[in-house]
């Protein structure tokens, strides 16, 4: 298994761990439970962001930037249905 293959396996874990706690956090009976799992989703966050952050630094993950023709039409859109 190749250091990319780890931290991707890492960044996908983490993506998971932020969906759980943000269901957590949604459902979350009390206001103490409610603090907990929201100030976990932040750690976890940051966490994500630090492993895509060193994938993006390395090259082993792209994004692909958005057209502003694309962006202007979903803006167009999304406006006229509110």
């Amino acid at each position: 298994m190749t250091d990319r293959d780890l931290m991707e396996n890492m960044l996908m874990l983490e993506k998971g761990v932020c969906d759980l706690y943000l269901h957590g956090t949604i459902e979350s009976s009390t206001q103490n439970v409610h603090q907990t799992f929201s100030s976990s989703l932040n750690d976890s966050l940051a966490l994500q962001d630090q492993i895509y952050s060193k994938m993006e630094a390395k090259g082993w993950y792209q994004t692909d930037e958005a057209q502003q023709t694309k962006l202007n039409s979903l803006k167009q859109k999304f406006s006229a249905q509110a």
